[in-house]
């Protein structure tokens, strides 16, 4: 079991052996973990539910993941790549409607990334200032490009592990190694980055053992973001004929995540809402207490397919604001712009309240 910070464990899970935590997790409705969930969520979150808006910048990848449908070996995806003065743009229209937060996204590309990059975060911060967050998530780089980016204004850093299995993650992400992964969130985490992973729920292959490992690895790590979606199936991928799990199998691990690591802004994601008309609900109301809507150009939208009927797609992400708005209320929660930091970086808080008022189950 890991060793992060008792009283970072309202219900004193860690404490207990795998085999002693899996048979408390499988003797559980999803009904109990949800409301055990929403009592820490409330606790440390309260009823916030902080926006992020995402700038889909580029769905160029030299990676060849069985299960992404932007994998290089697609050829009929659509490629693009957003300029720097079409991100710019964006990012300019999404402080007018009062975002704090920015996150950059792309397929992982090496060759002119870096230093285009870097440049390009030195003119975001010149227009935003200090009060705005810019988290990336491009893939795996040498520590010094990470320590170059940072420099240039980047704040946090979002690198899924998808599984911590590694022979399923060899299997499934051919050309790449855990290891590899893992140690690019160690060097990200040394550059002062606030860092965020996650995994894929049900992938092919995958156990409920090695589930609940992902949900022990992201605590381990410390991480201050996790974001989890369903493995959905792309038709152009390797992993077609496969099948995704019913979404109750997500807001387990929502809930789960939540009770474990209490510290971390876990995002209702735009997968399990393409899964389930109501996913991104559940997994609010789970415990999760981000959304990320989809800023990029509308017109560039359809061509980030990373899985098939991803929603949102026709719709401009400004508009998405009062429907999303409509949504939280719907679980007794309320939008926030603020930047939304992780409570692990205050310590004081969490470990007063937990070990003050621990909670039942």
């Amino acid at each position: 079991m890991c060793t992060t910070k008792p009283f970072f464990d309202p219900l004193h899970l860690t404490e207990l052996s795998f085999d002693a935590l899996m048979e408390w997790l499988l003797s559980r409705s999803t009904t109990e973990l949800v409301s055990l969930a929403q009592q820490v969520c409330a606790e440390t979150y309260g009823n916030k539910v902080f926006l992020r808006g995402l700038i889909e910048f580029s769905n160029e990848c030299l990676c060849d993941c069985l299960y992404c449908g932007i994998r290089k070996s697609n050829h009929k995806a659509q490629r693009y790549t957003l300029s720097d003065e079409e991100i710019l743009e964006t990012v300019k229209k999404g402080l007018s409607f009062g975002f704090k937060t920015f996150v950059l996204q792309s397929g992982e590309y090496r060759i002119e990334l870096p230093e285009r990059m870097a440049r390009l975060l030195y003119q975001l911060r010149h227009i935003t200032g200090e009060d705005v967050a810019f988290t990336l998530s491009c893939g795996v780089y040498p520590r010094e490009v990470y320590r170059e980016w940072k420099k240039a204004g980047a704040n946090r850093y979002l690198l899924r592990f998808e599984t911590s299995d590694e022979s399923l993650f060899a299997r499934l992400c051919p050309g790449k190694t855990l290891s590899k992964r893992l140690q690019a969130l160690d060097d990200l985490k040394a550059e002062g980055y606030a860092v965020g992973s996650g995994f894929m729920v049900g992938l092919p292959g995958e156990t409920v053992a090695i589930r609940l490992r992902n949900v022990l690895l992201c605590r381990e790590l410390q991480l201050e973001m996790v974001g989890i979606g369903p493995f959905l199936p792309h038709p152009d991928t390797p992993l077609a004929s496969e099948s995704p799990l019913p979404i109750e199998e997500t807001i387990r691990i929502t809930a789960l995540l939540r009770l474990l690591l209490p510290w971390a802004n876990i995002p209702a994601t735009t997968a399990a809402g393409s899964l389930h008309p109501q996913g991104r609900e559940m997994m609010l109301a789970a415990g999760a207490n981000v959304l990320m809507p989809n800023i990029t150009p509308t017109e560039k939208k359809h061509h980030y397919l990373l899985y098939p009927n991803k929603i949102c797609l026709d719709e401009d992400g400004w508009e998405c604001l009062s429907c999303l708005s409509l949504r939280v209320a719907s679980v007794g929660k309320e939008i926030s712009f603020e930047r939304g930091e992780s409570i692990l970086r205050d310590f004081s808080s969490p470990s007063f309240y937990f070990e003050k008022k621990p909670i039942s189950h």
